[in-house]
């Protein structure tokens, strides 16, 4: 009998996550306790980001996500799950080697559905690292958020050969610093086909940030910021794929990048109790270390395992996507188990540290006001609950089929 099963990564995957580790505990690790390595919003300085991007590229670390033609390694999704884990140890981690959101997501779905001649002008560069990029979709309330086929008010309406865009855009991850942009609009009010997405450039005319909105935790480069569009022209060769194919778009888009976020964030789960445990092996409460108290094994034995399972979701959905399906379900129940997971492990981590976790001392802080935000993006852990109800109606007990 031969089984197919089997968790093992091929000796090319382990040898770039081995290398990642080690780049960043020499490299990167270091640096979190420079203040003088952070900017203005608690992520890495651009200078010391520069430095490291072009050690990490010499290296042959640059774009695992990419296809070596382009300049990247060409690992598969269950290889960049191993390999996320791995630079996101590090707060600093994923940045360093072009493969943090949303550049991530990006450059995933435009190598997946934009042209060759888009390809050459938008894709590349953010592969390479000359610029920084953002997609524009979720809106101020009446507009979209979870549901943006039907909520979505931002329009684009035909011009002869350009779109005019009027609407508003809030919590656009990277804007203040992006200079590609991959916008989704209002094409017409079919439910289904209504919706459209578009590429333009920062220096383009009838748009404005209108301010980068103040959020609790650490920000990603750029920031989270609101923007108008006031007649913006986006020519029709910038369109990304059909009209009306925008909601295709965003599935294609949303549901590799909620798997990327679910990697790099069990490797702040990892390093999480990495940090508890050489406290609690080092510290000392009425006559013993904290390590040999059962209720710190307690503790620390539930949120070991929960990262454990949130691990083994993820690398199922990853796996189910390499083989060519969407993996909703799959990708759904990843998102929400490990955003509960990360909370859990930092928040434990902290309990453990006392006073030294809560401080400034040691990056868990950091941690655990970033990880608030997990069961936000990319779809509420609500909405993934509803959608996993909807395949259990619909699937019965073939819900947890194998296949």
């Amino acid at each position: 009998m031969v089984y197919s099963m089997d968790f093992r990564l091929s000796p090319e995957i382990d040898d770039y996550r081995q290398r990642i580790r080690a780049f960043v505990d020499a490299h990167v690790v270091p640096l979190e306790s420079d203040p003088e390595a952070y900017d203005e919003g608690d992520n890495i300085s651009p200078e010391v980001l520069r430095q490291l991007r072009e050690q990490a590229r010499c290296e042959g670390l640059w774009c695992l996500q990419m296809p070596k033609s382009r300049g990247g390694q060409g690992l598969n999704m269950v290889g960049m799950a191993a390999c996320y884990e791995e630079m996101n140890r590090s707060i600093f981690g994923p940045v360093v080697f072009n493969s943090a959101a949303p550049d991530d997501g990006n450059m995933l779905v435009l190598e997946k559905v934009a042209t060759e001649a888009q390809k050459s002008r938008w894709l590349q560069p953010i592969v390479d690292g000359k610029v920084r990029s953002a997609i524009v979709m979720t809106e101020p309330h009446p507009g979209s958020g979870s549901d943006p086929a039907g909520m979505m008010l931002t329009t684009a309406k035909r011009r002869g050969d350009n779109w005019i865009i009027h609407g508003d855009k809030w919590f656009i991850t990277g804007a203040g610093v992006a200079e590609h942009f991959i916008l989704v609009a209002r094409t017409s009010d079919d439910q289904r086909k209504g919706l459209t997405a578009f590429l333009f450039h920062r220096d383009d005319p009838g748009w404005e940030l209108v301010r980068r909105v103040p959020i609790l935790g650490p920000e990603e480069h750029g920031g989270h910021c609101e923007l108008r569009f006031d007649g913006l022209e986006i020519p029709d060769e910038n369109r990304l794929m059909d009209i009306g194919d925008g909601l295709k778009f965003t599935q294609i888009r949303l549901g590799t990048a909620r798997l990327t976020h679910c990697m790099r964030w069990l490797g702040l789960a990892k390093r999480s109790l990495e940090i508890a445990s050489a406290y609690v092996q080092e510290r000392e409460a009425f006559g013993s270390k904290l390590a040999e108290h059962e209720s710190v094994q307690w503790l620390m034995g539930e949120a070991a395992m929960d990262i454990q399972v949130g691990r083994l979701l993820t690398m199922h959905a990853a796996w189910k996507l390499d083989q060519g399906d969407f993996a909703r379900k799959e990708v759904s129940m990843a998102k929400v188990a490990v955003a509960d997971t990360l909370h859990k492990a930092v928040d434990t981590a902290i309990q453990l540290c006392g006073a030294r976790g809560y401080s400034r001392d040691t990056v868990l802080e950091w941690i655990y006001r970033y990880a608030r935000q997990a069961r936000l993006v990319d779809g509420a852990s609500e909405v993934h609950k509803m959608v996993l109800s909807r395949n259990l109606m619909k699937l019965g007990t073939d819900f947890w089929s194998w296949d």
